[in-house]
């Protein structure tokens, strides 16, 4: 039977713990003999964090970023706190300024103010005051927030991030699973896919090691277009598709269709395919910026891409589970 730990271990917090990439920070932090809570809206649809650790380490606690004296009941007593709460796209009062604005600079003030020893913010490469989209100008404004509330805070940037849960190279695998051609839209830009839990391994090394403060662009270690990047997919999920380049136009008025869609019911239909704003951060290449702060100077190697798809995107082939059976039973045949 496990061991409850002592009252003296410290506390992490975690906002948005149970997400895609909260959940991996939980892991980790509760593997390093941290106590944990995992701070979300919905406690009571977070409660799989639990087993993360032995039993009364990790706890789905009640909180609204938007809500002073929630987050303040989350952060009482923490040693360090953890802000991973994002959105992709706006809807009703979760906005880009409500959540990623002023919801990170209310974590940080605070995180500062119940005396957190460390605060780790995760950003996005791409977060720029001047961007022409409203994602990137609000990350930098978050970013702005959140150090001048706590100048000691750790920011860390990645690229689109990739794992079990992504949502990124599952979603085009859902479509090539239906479609026999795949429109891309800006099949040049390039990425620099992340492993989730590296992400998850560089908090961990900013709460718990010797790290400054500042700003930490997060890129694997491979840089590849758009387009080269669903043909590895593709490849991994024994698919062929035919690729094309989505015209301009096309990809507009698709992302307006959506936006519109999702106006008209009330947000009741979310747009998760693509929106204007999602098309706009599209112009520019997602990889980090030359001289910039990463996992070298936080002591962490990053995944190949290729030694992690398998893991997770065998659902996605003709035959899931059985293809490496289908494909065996084949070569004995022929």
């Amino acid at each position: 039977m496990s061991q409850p730990l002592p009252i003296s271990v410290p506390i992490v917090t975690i906002f948005g713990g149970s997400g895609f990439v909260g959940r991996y920070i939980a892991q980790r932090m509760a593997r390093a003999g941290w106590r944990v809570r995992v701070a979300v809206r919905r406690p009571a649809e977070a409660g799989f964090v639990r087993p993360y650790g032995v039993v009364g380490q990790v706890e789905p606690i009640q909180a609204n970023i938007r809500d002073e004296d929630s987050t303040r009941a989350a952060i009482a007593g923490a040693t360090a706190v953890v802000n991973c709460v994002g959105l992709l796209n706006q809807n009703g009062k979760q906005t880009f300024d409500a959540v990623m604005v002023e919801g990170a600079g209310r974590i940080a003030r605070i995180a500062a103010e119940e005396g957190a020893q460390r605060f780790v913010h995760l950003s996005a490469i791409g977060a720029d005051p001047e961007s022409d989209s409203a994602y990137g100008k609000a990350k930098a404004e978050g970013e702005a927030a959140v150090t001048a509330a706590f100048p000691g805070a750790v920011i860390l940037r990645p690229s689109v991030i990739f794992g079990d849960g992504d949502g990124f190279f599952r979603k085009f695998a859902g479509i090539a699973r239906m479609a026999p051609v795949m429109l891309v839209p800006a099949p040049n830009t390039k990425f620099q896919p992340v492993y989730v839990d590296d992400v998850a391994a560089a908090v961990e090394a900013a709460i718990t090691g010797p790290g400054a403060e500042g700003v930490y662009e997060l890129g694997g270690p491979r840089v590849a277009s758009l387009s080269r990047l669903v043909h590895d997919m593709l490849r991994t999920i024994r698919r062929k598709r035919l690729l094309f380049a989505m015209p301009v136009a096309m990809a507009s008025l698709q992302a307006w269709g959506g936006d519109m869609v999702q106006k008209l019911s009330g947000g009741l239909i979310n747009n998760s395919l693509m929106t204007r704003d999602q098309l706009r951060m599209l112009d520019k290449d997602n990889v980090v910026s030359a001289g910039a702060r990463g996992f070298a100077d936080l002591g962490i190697e990053p995944t190949p891409m290729e030694a992690v798809l398998d893991s997770y995107l065998y659902v996605y082939r003709p035959h899931g589970q059985y293809d490496a059976i289908q494909e065996s039973a084949e070569r004995l045949w022929n």
